[in-house]
């Protein structure tokens, strides 16, 4: 009978103190961080902000990749993470806009997806559904934080020869955030409306 009960016993759970999670707690710190960094003039600010996110975003691919393969998923690191990529994204894009206010074309609908895709999860989980990214989802985060790298490089200062060829590639890298952005949004809605087409 006690061996029954061995096998039938549920893992301990992983603490919230593990290393998965305390990647996703530097990455919330270094919100505020960059939002700083980019509100602050000159160059080597701007130098320095790139860094922060740049570090913050490796974190968001090391915590989740720690969590599975050591088995440390907790609560707190399935609403953390989530929260900490969104701001980081976000205010990323909005302090983008607020440099070059064109960039708002891209801002708006790339806000109003992650928004609305996560109140959407939010309703959903309280009705015991859960909606996993897909790989849509995944590209969608690739390009959002390759392009945002790319404009917080301060081309004009540290390689103006460069800075024509890169508007081009920012340009057209902007086109494809939104594109991708929308089409997942949608796939999204889609996935909610119509549970049974989910695979």
């Amino acid at each position: 009978m006690t061996a029954n009960l061995q096998c039938t016993s549920q893992p301990p759970a992983p603490p919230n103190f593990n290393i998965a999670n305390v990647l996703t707690v530097i990455r919330l710190i270094l919100v505020p961080v960059f939002i700083w960094l980019m509100l602050l003039p000159g160059v080597k600010a701007q130098v320095w902000a790139f860094a922060v996110f740049a570090v913050a975003s490796a974190t968001d691919k090391l915590d989740g990749t720690l969590a599975r393969r050591l088995n440390l998923v907790t609560d707190f690191g399935k609403l953390a993470d989530p929260i900490a990529d969104k701001a980081l994204v976000l205010s990323a894009f909005i302090l983008l806009s607020l440099h070059w206010p064109v960039f708002w074309a891209v801002t708006v609908p790339v806000l109003v997806r992650e928004l609305g895709i996560t109140l959407m999860r939010l309703v959903l989980a309280r009705r015991g559904r859960v909606m996993p990214a897909s790989r849509g989802g995944k590209l969608k985060t690739v390009t959002q934080i390759a392009l945002i790298l790319l404009l917080l490089i301060p081309w004009e200062a540290l390689v103006p020869a460069a800075w024509s060829v890169v508007r081009i590639v920012a340009i057209v890298l902007s086109v494809l955030v939104v594109a991708i952005t929308v089409f997942t949004g949608v796939d999204y809605v889609r996935q909610a409306m119509h549970p049974a087409a989910q695979r």
